[in-house]
């Protein structure tokens, strides 16, 4: 059985280079999971006079915008990788994607203040911000239509893998040996991505036809001596389509450009407000802010395991949703999945925001529970939202938005997304200081019922869409 899994879907021969390149891609996303994760254990330690490992130790109001200042540089980052994926094309985007988070680990490993932190934050900010842009839009274009969920969901998968790598090392291993450890894979990353071409669009774009033709080739595996009369049949038709739908993308704009009109059209606007709609569910549902500070929200319910390896199982879980929806999200489309995760976020936040009440307010004797309920409640949060909420919204923000407003309302939305971020991770620790944890997990179960309902009623299904319609 597990042969014929190997054997089946993205594994087949002829979609295997576009797997290894979306994995190449991805390895950006790995690397930023981990600066990710690196946070949540490390914050209790520096907010420690007695456990911080550095010179220095910091307050709430310092916590709280170390973890949001991260948007600031996710929202400089949309913006900016958006305008240089335009102007140099996505393989400079995708180099350039190392530099910031690079950074990262020589500013944590030599910082003497709590600006360095800020800094690097920052840096991970412009990493992910530009990630957001660039990756799924690069996948989007080299992946095959019957396999372009899966690969891009891949970004999500490989980002979890290094939040929980991130909560490992920053859990067990000693603060200045992981800047040491980790440094090296955004040079691996610089490297893998010399081995594979720009995107065929690009350069049809820029009217570089043969090696636009070559790049096809290379990624539909149609450049071998023995490439089949049908392989053959079929590479031509979507060159031909490529070529045609991107020639009329260019007279449209030499005809009309780019206005405000084509913003305000009744099929953009609705997608511009899905695209609105996702990005709130995929932020102030929770996950995001709970990843930051998870290891603070066992504490505050007096977990009778350490918080520190709670956060290591959420991690874990976090894989195992993001698994479950590379299998699901081509077999059975992206709207039901969108459905059952945020009905689950909405029953699951709402379920921990009681546990919490009991906890917190009621002062109830929870010792019966204390040891499995918490993490078991936050596994199946974290479980149902990578279903749907976090690994297949910038699957459908890609495929639902018009082809010519791609690329702006793509950076629009990512670039609210980054604002919802820094409003959830600055509002997080001080709405669960003033208002407690319950409260806070219930505004999260609120936000979910509200997505819930418009995921519903007005979503499109965009399984199998054309990246050209």
């Amino acid at each position: 059985m597990l042969l014929n899994i190997f054997k089946s879907g993205i594994f087949q021969w002829q979609y295997r280079r576009q797997l290894l390149v979306s994995l190449s891609a991805t390895l950006i996303t790995f690397c930023h999971g981990i600066a990710l994760g690196w946070l949540s254990p490390m914050l209790p330690k520096l907010l420690s006079p007695q456990e911080t490992p550095l010179t220095f130790s910091i307050d709430v109001n310092e916590a709280s915008w170390l973890g949001a200042v991260i948007s600031i540089g996710g929202i400089s980052g949309n913006f900016s990788y958006s305008y240089l994926m335009n102007r140099f094309g996505r393989k400079v985007s995708i180099y350039a994607l190392a530099v910031p988070h690079t950074c990262i680990w020589f500013l944590f490993y030599f910082a003497q203040s709590i600006e360095w932190l800020y800094v690097a934050r920052v840096c991970a900010g412009l990493t992910g911000g530009g990630m957001f842009v660039v990756l799924p839009i690069f996948i989007g274009e080299i992946a095959d239509n019957s396999i372009r969920g899966r690969l891009c969901s891949f970004f999500t998968l490989t980002m979890n893998t290094g939040i929980m790598v991130g909560f490992v090392v920053s859990s067990h291993i000693a603060y200045h040996v992981i800047p040491c450890a980790v440094v090296g894979l955004p040079l691996l990353y610089v490297f893998l991505a010399t081995r594979y071409p720009e995107p065929p669009q690009q350069l049809i774009r820029w009217k570089r036809e043969e090696e636009a033709e070559k790049s096809l080739r290379f990624y539909r595996r149609c450049d071998g001596p023995n490439v089949s009369k049908e392989a053959e049949r079929a590479y031509q038709k979507e060159l031909d389509e490529m070529r045609l739908a991107i020639q009329q993308q260019n007279k449209d704009s030499d005809d009309n450009g780019l206005s405000m009109s084509d913003f305000l059209t009744k099929r953009s606007l609705k997608a511009l407000a899905t695209g609105l709609v996702l990005m709130i569910a995929n932020i102030f549902t929770g996950t995001f802010a709970f990843n930051n500070y998870m290891s603070n929200i066992f504490d505050a319910v007096h977990t009778q395991l350490d918080p520190n390896t709670n956060t290591i199982i959420i991690g874990a879980v976090q894989i195992l949703g993001t698994l479950a929806s590379i299998y699901l999200v081509d077999r059975y489309g992206r709207k039901i999945l969108l459905i059952v995760s945020c009905a689950g976020s909405g029953i699951g936040t709402s379920a921990f925001g009681l546990y919490a009440f009991y906890a917190e307010e009621e002062k109830a004797d929870l010792s019966a529970f204390s040891a499995w309920l918490p993490v078991t409640l936050m596994a199946f949060i974290i479980f149902i939202a990578n279903v749907g909420v976090i690994s297949v919204t910038m699957v459908v923000l890609v495929e639902i938005l018009p082809q010519k407003i791609r690329a702006v309302a793509t950076s629009f939305c990512l670039g609210c997304l980054s604002f919802f971020a820094f409003t959830s991770l600055k509002t997080f620790p001080l709405m669960m200081f003033h208002l407690g944890l319950a409260a806070t997990m219930w505004f999260c179960g609120v936000v979910s019922v509200v997505c819930l309902f418009y995921v519903v009623v007005c979503l499109e299904e965009t399984k199998g869409r054309s990246m050209y319609d």
